[in-house]
């Protein structure tokens, strides 16, 4: 097959940053490519490229006669008059496709102000307005951003059958897996295609950076030996000699291959009394539209919750009241004398891009508390790959994935015992969630996220509620993959009792053997996603503070007599117990969960 897109030899530079040095890359008809890399590597800046909003600095990017490109940015801009209707028909002459894909997404109220829309309604115009365009390209900047789950369904079946190539920045690991069929790589500033969905991805970027390695290890070693023949003062008058000395000379100029860095988290306990944040017959609503009605809850310590919905059903509302920044109609939140909360809203709070970024952690804390002990302001921010020259310049010279890498680094170094999250995924990349994702499995505190993010959801949630925009909050447990599940199996089971109560005639038609074959069946106990992690790991997790204890026993024997530092190992000590009893506590629930599995595994084979 033929490039429809040619990108040769490209080269782009910010400042002192080099985004793409001299790298090229071929784009053929039908391809559905996902761009990866950390934030800063210039994902967004490619995109723009292709759509002919940036040129690179050298080389040329060569597009088949007549190629006609659609492309979502990441943050559109909209004029602040502007309704649905003016935006999304413009000047179209095809008015009528636009609208039709509306309605499809629930937009009917064309005369609305763009302004008051919701996140996810704002992305639904903008993707209605594009895919009702004629296209042979589709450039997307992440398009899952603000949309809930039922959109993202519905976009990833609509791409996976779009005909057009597709070329796509996104953070969303199963989006990418279900759409693409190639991904594109950017890493310090260069290129690299792999023929496969982001889990083969993975696979070969590993496979690849092993073979770099094994290349440059075989480098070295010839290197040591041609340096070694050069040390024995051979003199180059041969032809020989020379070409020994050329090559030697070719070995030492060859570039070692880079190391990706990743961004390093590391939290400090901060403790929590038995009182946490309780929810009592909370209401909440604006106008007509109903997010809360008579809801109350008491957190658990140490709880994972995720909560989901469509757009515009309040999830925002509800984490700005858990936050404090506003207030229920009726009902009232309590939150416990020693919970410190941290607050990762969907936008960045209060950044002056004229600020440098090392003032702006300064502003928080010159030193932030760690386990290995306390660190600077400088360190923290190299922990999150912010280098010496970016740390002394204004925070407008960030792209936005980096601000947003600031801002989440900005809520950790609080040392909060409470985390809320509004769509941590927007604008971080996946190797900075993946990092994320692993603190928040050590964190102890609690951790409540809103999110649409499918896989970021499975990995931290441990219940999950759904607001369905009439005031309920419906409880599921597990992540989202477990969720999904319940849910299909509780409609299922309403679209039955349904059926069977449309007449009289249909009671009876059932016998008792299919009633307790739908039982078994549709009640069928399992682990959740996160339990099944749990329960294989929480024998070793035991132990480990088991042996811990042991040590500070010791420890505190030898120290008799240092009371300084006998009160700290006490507090240690304390915090382990703790820690011991509710994995015991958990222990009991899960192997109790296992053996009921076991045994209903066995009745269902008539063991």
């Amino acid at each position: 097959m033929n490039n429809i897109i040619n990108l040769e030899h490209i080269s782009k530079i910010y400042g002192e940053k080099t985004i793409f040095d001299d790298t090229s890359f071929g784009i053929q008809s039908g391809d559905k490519i996902g761009i990866v890399g950390i934030n800063g590597t210039g994902k967004s800046t490619l995109l723009k490229m292709v759509a002919g909003e940036e040129t690179p600095d050298s080389g040329q990017i060569i597009k088949q006669n007549g190629l006609k490109t659609a492309y979502v940015p990441q943050n559109p801009v909209f004029s602040e008059e502007a309704d649905i209707r003016s935006y999304a028909f413009g000047e179209s002459e095809e008015a009528w496709k636009v609208e039709s894909i509306l309605t499809e997404f629930g937009i009917t109220r064309l005369d609305e102000k763009i302004g008051h829309l919701s996140g996810g309604q704002k992305r639904r115009v903008v993707l209605a307005k594009l895919l009702a365009a004629e296209f042979d390209v589709l450039l997307m900047d992440e398009p899952t951003n603000h949309l809930d789950g039922e959109m993202i369904t519905w976009l990833e079946e609509y791409l996976i059958s779009c005909r057009g190539t597709v070329l796509m920045v996104t953070h969303d690991r199963y989006f990418l897996d279900r759409v693409t069929n190639r991904i594109l790589e950017i890493n310090h500033g260069k290129m690299y295609g792999y023929d496969t969905d982001y889990s083969g991805f993975l696979e070969r970027k590993a496979a690849r950076e092993e073979m770099e390695l094994a290349s440059e290890r075989k480098r070295q070693s010839i290197l040591c030996m041609e340096l070694e023949w050069a040390k024995r003062g051979c003199r180059a008058r041969t032809t020989k000699q020379k070409a020994r000395l050329e090559r030697l000379e070719a070995l030492k100029n060859e570039k070692t291959p880079v190391q990706d860095q990743t961004v390093e988290l590391d939290s400090v306990e901060a403790r929590m009394g038995k009182k946490t944040i309780e929810l009592h017959h909370v209401s909440k609503g604006y106008g007509e539209k109903k997010i809360l009605e008579d809801f109350s809850y008491t957190v658990l310590r140490n709880q994972r919750l995720g909560i989901i919905g469509p757009n515009g059903c309040g999830k925002s509302t509800l984490m700005k009241m858990l936050a404090g920044e506003i207030k229920p109609d009726s009902g009232h939140i309590e939150v416990g004398e020693t919970v410190r909360i941290g607050y990762f809203a969907q936008e960045e709070q209060d950044m002056d891009d004229g600020q440098r970024v090392i003032d702006y952690v300064k502003d928080i804390a010159e030193y932030i508390t760690t386990r290995e002990g306390r660190i600077s302001a400088s360190q923290l921010l190299e922990r999150f790959l912010f280098t010496p020259d970016m740390q002394y310049a204004p925070i407008g010279k960030l792209s936005g994935g980096e601000k947003r890498r600031l801002y989440l680094l900005s809520v950790l170094a609080e040392n909060a015992n409470v985390l809320l999250f509004d769509e941590p995924g927007n604008d971080l990349d996946i190797p900075t969630l993946t990092i994320l994702e692993d603190y928040l499995n050590s964190f102890s505190g609690i951790v409540i996220a809103v999110s649409h993010d499918r896989y970021f959801l499975d990995n931290m949630a441990d219940r999950i509620f759904e607001l369905d925009g009439k005031g309920n909050a419906v409880q599921y447990e597990g992540g989202y993959t477990d969720y999904f599940e319940a849910k299909q199996r509780r409609e299922k089971m309403e679209s039955v009792t349904a059926e069977g109560g449309n007449g009289r005639e249909k009671a009876g038609a059932e016998t008792g053997q299919k009633r307790e074959w739908k039982k078994n069946h549709l009640q069928k106990l399992k682990f959740s996603f996160k339990e099944q992690r749990e329960y294989e790991t929480i024998d070793e997790e035991i132990a480990g503070i088991e042996e811990r204890l042991g040590v500070i026993e010791r420890q505190m024997a030898a120290n008799s007599t240092n009371s300084v530092k006998l009160r700290e190992l006490m507090e240690e000590q304390e915090s382990a117990n703790r820690l011991l009893e509710e994995k015991m506590e958990r222990w009991v629930y899960l192997n109790d969960l296992a053996e009921k599995i076991r045994l209903q595994q066995e009745a269902a084979h008539g063991k």
